[in-house]
Parts: C-alpha cells; sequence; structure tokens
C-alpha cells in the first residue's frame, strides 16, 4: 500500500508527499486542456501544451480547498493509497471543522429596503455551512441573497476575531452596491457601523485607518504585495467566476495567512478547469439554491421568456452567408430595422424596461438617441455603461427603483453582473451572446420581486440569417440560449416575426 502525505503547509496550499510513481499519477489526475487552447498563441507556438496542472510536482503544493479530491483520487478501485495527515503547529490538519452556535443569527436586526427581513432556510444552511468548514464556494443564483449570506458571516467573524475581512468583487459598481447593501441590512441592526467600511477602486487609497471591511475591485489590489494580505482574517470573492483566473489566483495564494475563504456565484462555465481552480481557492461547491426553486416558492418574480425570431429577407440571407461572425454581428447591431424594432418594442411595454447591449459605440449609443428621440418627454431614459462613473450608475439603479415606467439602455457588461434592480418588469436582450455566465447573470437581473408583483418578460432577439443549409452564427448562439432555458427549466415561447 503506498501512503500519501498530506500536510497544510498555509491557509492556501497543502503538501503532498509520497512516492514518485503515486505523485506523477496525482500530478496527471490534477492535469486538464485550457478550454480553447488551440487558438492560444503559446500552443500555436510550440512553447506551451495547453495544459494547467493543479498540482505542482516540483514543491508538491495543491490548493488546500482541492483536499477532497485527493480522497476521491485514493478511493478509486484499483488504487491501492492510504491518506495520511500531518500535523502542522500553527495551521494544525487539513480539511478541518468546526462546531458552530448559530443562535448569533437571533440577535441581528435585519433589514432590507426599510423593512424587517428574516433569513431563508437556504441562507442559514449556506451560513452554518461556511462557518463550520471555513471555507467554501456558494453557487447560488442572482437575487438569491448572496449579500446578506456574505453580510450574516462578516459580522460574526469580527465578533470573533480582530482581524480584517476584504470583500473583492469584478466591477467598481459591485464595491459601491455591496456598500449600500450592508448599510441597507444594518439600518437597524445596532451591532454594525457604516463607519467600519473602507472601499478601494481606481482613484481611491488602499490602506485603510480603523475601517475591518474592506471592499475592493480585484483589479485595484492583484499587484499589492504578500505583506499587505496579511492584515486580513477572512476573504470574500463575489461573483468569482468574473474574475481573470491569474489576477484571482495571484490575490488568494497571497492570502496565506486568511484561515476563512469563500467564493459566491450564480453559475459556473461548465469547464472542470474553471471549477477545480475556484473550488482549489475557496473550498467546496456547495449549491444552495436554484432560480426555479426560487420563482416556485415566491421568493422570485415569475418569468416569461419570448424568443422573438427575426426572419430576414432571402436577398439578406443570402448577401451575408459565408461572412465572418464579426461581419454578421456588426450588420445585426447596425441594422435600421432591426433597431427601430428594438425601440418600438421597449416603447410598448409597461414598466420599467431593461435593454442590454454588447457594442457601445455602434449599438448602444444609437438605441439610446433612437429610444428619447421618440419616447414621450415625460418617460425617463437611461443610458449606462462602462463610460458611466460609479457614482452615476448608483444613482441610475436607485432612481429606477422608484420609477414604474423608466426605460435602461445598459451595456451588458456592467448590468449582467450583479447589479440589482428591485423594480425591474421587461428585459430585452437586444445583442446576441452564448454565454451561460452572461446570459444568466442577465436574467437575474429582472427577477427581484417588484413592489406591484408582476411577473418578469425577458425578450430574447434571435436573429435567423440562415441560407440554404448554412445556419448563421447568431442563430446557433440563440439555440444555445434555448438550450440554456431548458436545462434551467424556465418557460419559453418562440415567435416569429419578419424583420
Amino acid at each position: 500500500m503506498s501512503i500519501l502525505q498530506v500536510k497544510k503547509k498555509n491557509h492556501a496550499f497543502i503538501t503532498v508527499d509520497g512516492e514518485p510513481s503515486a505523485l506523477n499519477e496525482l500530478s496527471d489526475f490534477f492535469t486538464f486542456f485550457v478550454p480553447g487552447y488551440k487558438f492560444m498563441p503559446s500552443y500555436r507556438n510550440k512553447v506551451w501544451d495547453g495544459k494547467i496542472r493543479l498540482f505542482n510536482i516540483h514543491n508538491k503544493e495543491l490548493y488546500a480547498g482541492l483536499y477532497p479530491y485527493i480522497e476521491e483520487f485514493a478511493g478509486v478501485e484499483g488504487r491501492n493509497y492510504k491518506i495520511e495527515l500531518e500535523h502542522d503547529a500553527y495551521y494544525g490538519y487539513p480539511n478541518t471543522d468546526q462546531d458552530i452556535d448559530m443562535g448569533f443569527l437571533n440577535s441581528y436586526n435585519l433589514t432590507a429596503n426599510g423593512k424587517q427581513i428574516k433569513i431563508r432556510d437556504y441562507q442559514y444552511k449556506a451560513i452554518e455551512y461556511c462557518l463550520t468548514n471555513k471555507g467554501a464556494l456558494l453557487l447560488s443564483p442572482t437575487a438569491s441573497g448572496k449579500s446578506l449570506i456574505i453580510y450574516c458571516i462578516t459580522r460574526w467573524y469580527l465578533e470573533n476575531y480582530n482581524k480584517r475581512v476584504l470583500i473583492v468583487v469584478p466591477t467598481t459598481s459591485l464595491v459601491q452596491q455591496m456598500y449600500s447593501d450592508f448599510i441597507d441590512y444594518s439600518t437597524d441592526d445596532i451591532g454594525f457601523e457604516d463607519s467600519c467600511m473602507h472601499r478601494i477602486y481606481a482613484g481611491r487609497p488602499k490602506f485603510a485607518d480603523k475601517e475591518k471591511i474592506i471592499i475592493s475591485t480585484w483589479q485595484s489590489i492583484y499587484k499589492m504585495p504578500g505583506s499587505w494580505f496579511e492584515q486580513f482574517g477572512c476573504v470574500f470573492g463575489d461573483e468569482a467566476h468574473n474574475f481573470k483566473a491569474k489576477s484571482l489566483t495571484s490575490i488568494l495564494s497571497k492570502m496565506r495567512d486568511t484561515e476563512y475563504r469563500f467564493g459566491t456565484t450564480g453559475t459556473l462555465d461548465g469547464t472542470q478547469t474553471h471549477q477545480l481552480v475556484l473550488e482549489g481557492l475557496f473550498g467546496k461547491i456547495i449549491k444552495v439554491t436554484s432560480t426555479k426553486e426560487l420563482i416556485d416558492t415566491g421568493n422570485l418574480a415569475e418569468l416569461n421568456i419570448n424568443v422573438l425570431l427575426l426572419k430576414y429577407s432571402d436577398d439578406l440571407c443570402q448577401a451575408m452567408s459565408g461572412q465572418k461572425y464579426p461581419d454578421e454581428v456588426d450588420f445585426i447591431v447596425k441594422y435600421d430595422p432591426r433597431n427601430r424594432f428594438i425601440t418600438n418594442l421597449a416603447l410598448d411595454q409597461n414598466g420599467n424596461t431593461l435593454i442590454l447591449f454588447q457594442y457601445v459605440e455602434k449599438h448602444g449609443k444609437p438605441l439610446y438617441e433612437m429610444i428619447s428621440n421618440k419616447a414621450h418627454k415625460s418617460r425617463k431614459i437611461f443610458y449606462v455603461s462602462g463610460e458611466t462613473g460609479v457614482d452615476t450608475r448608483e444613482a441610475v439603479r436607485k432612481i429606477t427603483e422608484t420609477e414604474k415606467n423608466a426605460i435602461i439602455v445598459a451595456s451588458m457588461g456592467v448590468f449582467s453582473t450583479g447589479i440589482n434592480i428591485r423594480n425591474l418588469h421587461n428585459i430585452i436582450f437586444s445583442s446576441p451572446s452564448k454565454s451561460q455566465i452572461r446570459i444568466l447573470q442577465s436574467i437575474g437581473r429582472g427577477l427581484r420581486k417588484s413592489d406591484d408583483g408582476r411577473p418578469t418578460t425577458l425578450y430574447d432577439l434571435a436573429d435567423d440569417l440562415h441560407w440554404k443549409k448554412n445556419k448563421n452564427f447568431t442563430l446557433n448562439h440563440a439555440a444555445e440560449r434555448i438550450k440554456i432555458y431548458s436545462k434551467e427549466k424556465f418557460k419559453y415561447n418562440i415567435h416569429e416575426l419578419n424583420i
């Protein structure tokens, strides 16, 4: 029987030692091809084999969160491995847990939008699991209350430890939103002071004074030295799937003395490599709940999806046949009849409507101008893109929550990730996409229950430019989106329209 000796090197890494043959086999177990590696210059130039190796066979390091996979590796039938856990005087044993008295949650007087709230059952279980295991990757959809889970864990940590808490988010908008959410939750919670939070993004200082909670974009801090991260005993990676891989691993690898490590995400991209990296950095994936479950229990608005299959003339289809993807997209977003259709569709809706686009100059701005020019002067039209300042974005979000018939023309990159609007009734996908993460995040923007309890309607524009047997790129992308709707058990209808 071969022995694998596993020791906790720090809170970021474990070491695995054993016979060379066993370590080589373990290395192969944690080696994967990177998605799309064949198209990467380093692979094409033959300086890289296209693989990512999660186990470093030279220094015998592995991300600490991947310990359960060592047990899986050793337990495969036909392998004769035994795991021996070694104790470290400072870091203890790998994969240890603790008993938590969850009664502390009863002392929190939580509010949302000025109203008292109670922690839902699935949130309670997620908090309990996180604190018991000191690490986890929470898989929970948009509008499921991930920020409330983060708030409660943060409160508990600061009541029991002296180190700071770091909350890392992918965008400046989410820095402001997390800050605002914490203020909202703690309106009547006397145990929490707003002054304990410090925000970091472009142009703001990276060093706090007395603040115990640091909320930052990953872009602002990933180049900071390891000494800067020593101040933190607890870290959250919110919307972790959106972090640039090297930057995220850089941050979490530097946090060697940060014992409590939590990631949150609404969805993963489906690749094993992506999942294992995130689990290695934070811990085991725990599915908190699903969008369908939240809709069925009445915690989210009902969702109606209308796939609008836009049919183009034979002349246009023939002309576009054989075009490359960028040329097809360029035609679609600039095609005036299509943009007039989107304009009329938005203006015909009752309630607040969010139009999501991908291309600022050639699509977002022209759409905004067309809608503004045709809308009644009493109707409020907002525009948000990466160019819009973070304070303005937050102001638009808050203003919209008090409106009943506004239109927001927003870039998908800004509004698909974590931006919450509580009073949204309609969403229009005006740009083609097949990204599962982006689609589900975008849908989540409209699923918070509105004040009037109305369902949310999604209009998904699909462009049929196929010619004879040749299907066009964006039509194939629409088929991928429909597969996602089916997988998530969303109800949808397909309507053919001549454009």
